[in-house]
C-alpha cells in the first residue's frame, strides 16, 4: 500500500487510497453506459454488437490503465461519443463505405496520432493554446456535459419551433432523474464524501424499487468473441487509397485530437493539476489516447478519447493515476459482469453530469471578460460546445475567432504562430464537415 501511495504521490496531491478507489469507481459508473451505447451505434454500420462490446471494454481498459500508470492522471479513456456516430452514419451509411474500410481509416488516424505524440507535436500545440482559452474549454465542457445530463434526464427535449424545450415532467424516468438530481445536490450541500457516487447508487436503487429500472436477468456472463471485428482495420489498410478516404481519416484525426486535448485541459484544470497554466506530462497523457485508439481500431471499435465523465471521479477526490487504474480494472471486470451494468441507465448518470457541469462552470470567473479580444473567442468556445453538441466544434469557433480579435486589437504578435495555423485548419475542417 505504501509503495502505491509513494508512486502516485498521494501525500503531495492530498488524496488517499480510499479516495482514489471511490473516484475510480465513480468514474466507471458514470461512463459505463458507453459499453452499451457504442455497440448499438456501431451496429447501425453492420458491426457485430457483441464483438464491439468486448473491443470497447478492452480498448478502454488498456488506454485508461496506461493513463494511470504512465501519465498518472485521474482521467479515463474509452470510445468517444459523436465520433462513433460520424463513423456509423456519416462514413458507413452516408458515404457507403464498408465498416471494415472505415475502421482502416481510424487506424490510419491512430498511427498518425502516435507519430505526432512521439515527436511532441501534439504537446506543443496544447502549450500554444492561451490560458484564457484553456479556461474557456474547461467551462465549456461543464456546460456541455450539463446539457447532456439534462437531455438524458428528459428535462430538455428537442422542439421543432424553439429548438429545445422542457420535457414531460410526469414520465417515470424523468421523475427518477429529478429525484437523483435533488438527492445529489442535497448530499453535496451537506458535504457528504463521495456525494456524486452515492447519488448515483441511490438513484439506481429507487429506480429498481419503482420499476423504472429492470433487474438484470443474470449476474455473470462470458465475454463475447471479437472474431467478427478483430484485425479488420489492418487487413483493409490498403483501402485508404483515395482522396475521399484520406479526408475521412484526417477527419477522425482532427475530431479526436481536439476532443481529447480540450477534455484533458478541462479536467486537469478542474483537478487543480495544471502548473503555471500548463499540463505536466502532457505527452504521456496524449500517448495514452494514441495507444487506446490504435488498440481499439485493431480490435474493432470506434476512436477512443478522454472522457468528460472523468470529472465525476475528480469531483469526489480523485487526483492521481490510481483513480484511472481502478477504472481500467473495472472495465476488464465488466466483460464478465455485463448484466449488472444494465441498471446504470441514462437517468442514473444524468444527475452526476449536471452537478459536475455546475462545478466546472466555475471556471467562467477566471476568464478576462473585460478584454474583448479574449472574451469573444472564449465565449464562442463556451457557448459553442453545448449548442453544436461537439467539443471540437466549440473549440473551432473560438480558435478561428481568436487571431481575428487579436489582430483587430493590434496584438497580433502575442498570438503563437501555431494558433494562426490552427485557425486555418479549423476553417477548412468546419467547411468540410458541415457542408
Amino acid at each position: 500500500m505504501s509503495r502505491i501511495a509513494s508512486y502516485f504521490q498521494f501525500e503531495k496531491l492530498g488524496t488517499s487510497f480510499k479516495k482514489e478507489v471511490t473516484a475510480g469507481l465513480t468514474t466507471f459508473v458514470a461512463m459505463s453506459y458507453i459499453l452499451f451505447l457504442n455497440p448499438n451505434v456501431l451496429a447501425a454500420a453492420g458491426m457485430d454488437k457483441g464483438a464491439v462490446f468486448t473491443a470497447s471494454a478492452i480498448a478502454a481498459a488498456t488506454a485508461t490503465i496506461f493513463m494511470g500508470l504512465v501519465a498518472k492522471y485521474p482521467i479515463a479513456i474509452a470510445p468517444g461519443l459523436g465520433v462513433n456516430a460520424y463513423f456509423a452514419y456519416s462514413v458507413v451509411i452516408g458515404m457507403k463505405v464498408s465498416w471494415q474500410t472505415a475502421m482502416a481509416g481510424i487506424l490510419v488516424a491512430a498511427l498518425i496520432f502516435l507519430v505526432l505524440t512521439l515527436t511532441h507535436i501534439r504537446e506543443k500545440i496544447i502549450d500554444a493554446i492561451p490560458y484564457n482559452l484553456r479556461i474557456a474549454i474547461a467551462a465549456g465542457i461543464g456546460l456541455f456535459i450539463a446539457f447532456i445530463g439534462l437531455h438524458n434526464a428528459g428535462l430538455i427535449v428537442a422542439n421543432a419551433d424553439t429548438m429545445v424545450a422542457m420535457g414531460t415532467l410526469t414520465k417515470g424516468t424523468t421523475l427518477l432523474a429529478i429525484f437523483g438530481i435533488a438527492l445529489t445536490l442535497i448530499l453535496l450541500v451537506k458535504k457528504v464524501p463521495a456525494a456524486i457516487f452515492f447519488g448515483m447508487v441511490g438513484t439506481a436503487i429507487v429506480g429498481i424499487v419503482f420499476g423504472q429500472i429492470a433487474l438484470p436477468g443474470s449476474v455473470v456472463a462470458s465475454a463475447p468473441s471479437m472474431a467478427p471485428t478483430f484485425g479488420q482495420a489492418w487487413s483493409h489498410f490498403g483501402d485508404i487509397n483515395s482522396f475521399e478516404m484520406i479526408i475521412v481519416a484526417l477527419t477522425f484525426l482532427i475530431v479526436v485530437f481536439f476532443d481529447t486535448a480540450g477534455t484533458l485541459i478541462g479536467l486537469t484544470e478542474q483537478a487543480g493539476l495544471l502548473e503555471n497554466g500548463k499540463m505536466p506530462r502532457a505527452g504521456k497523457a496524449l500517448m495514452a489516447d494514441a495507444v487506446g485508439m490504435t488498440v481499439g481500431a485493431t480490435l474493432g471499435t470506434s476512436p477512443t478519447s478522454a472522457f468528460v465523465e472523468s470529472s465525476s471521479g475528480i469531483a469526489v477526490g480523485g487526483r492521481s493515476g490510481f483513480t484511472s487504474i481502478v477504472t481500467g480494472i473495472l472495465f476488464i471486470l465488466a466483460l464478465f459482469f455485463s448484466p449488472l451494468l444494465s441498471v446504470v441507465t441514462s437517468q442514473v448518470t444524468a444527475p452526476a453530469l449536471i452537478v459536475v457541469g455546475i462545478m466546472m462552470a466555475g471556471n467562467l470567473k477566471k476568464i478576462q471578460w473585460e478584454d474583448m479580444a479574449i472574451a469573444a473567442p472564449a465565449f464562442l468556445i463556451v457557448i459553442g460546445m453545448p449548442l453544436t453538441y461537439s467539443i471540437s466544434d466549440g473549440i473551432a469557433l473560438g480558435f478561428i475567432a481568436y487571431p481575428i480579435t487579436m489582430i483587430a486589437a493590434k496584438r497580433a504578435k502575442e498570438v503563437n504562430v501555431l494558433m494562426y495555423l490552427l485557425a486555418i485548419i479549423f476553417v477548412a475542417f468546419l467547411f468540410y464537415t458541415h457542408r
